[in-house]
């Protein structure tokens, strides 16, 4: 993933999720949405936006790779205090 200097807000992440939710497998789809609403740092907003960015056009190992991404992510928490 490259580094990209635009900030993706919550709603644009969820708007991009809901795009390629149909590639994702179904539990890495839900548990993201249920990580996304709650407040998350800028940081894991546009890291998480760029793992789901072109997710349907990915070969099966950068999908799987994102989907380990999108889990530790989520696993982790991310949120602000």
């Amino acid at each position: 993933m490259g580094i990209c200097s635009i900030d993706h807000s919550r709603e644009d992440v969820l708007i991009k999720l809901k795009q390629q939710q149909e590639y994702l497998p179904q539990k890495t789809a839900m548990d993201t949405e249920v990580f996304l609403q709650n407040e998350q740092r800028q940081e894991t907003l546009n890291e998480i936006f760029h793992l789901l960015k072109k997710y349907d056009l990915a070969s099966v190992e950068e999908r799987e790779e994102r989907n380990d991404q999108l889990n530790a992510l989520v696993a982790a928490g991310g949120t602000e205090s």
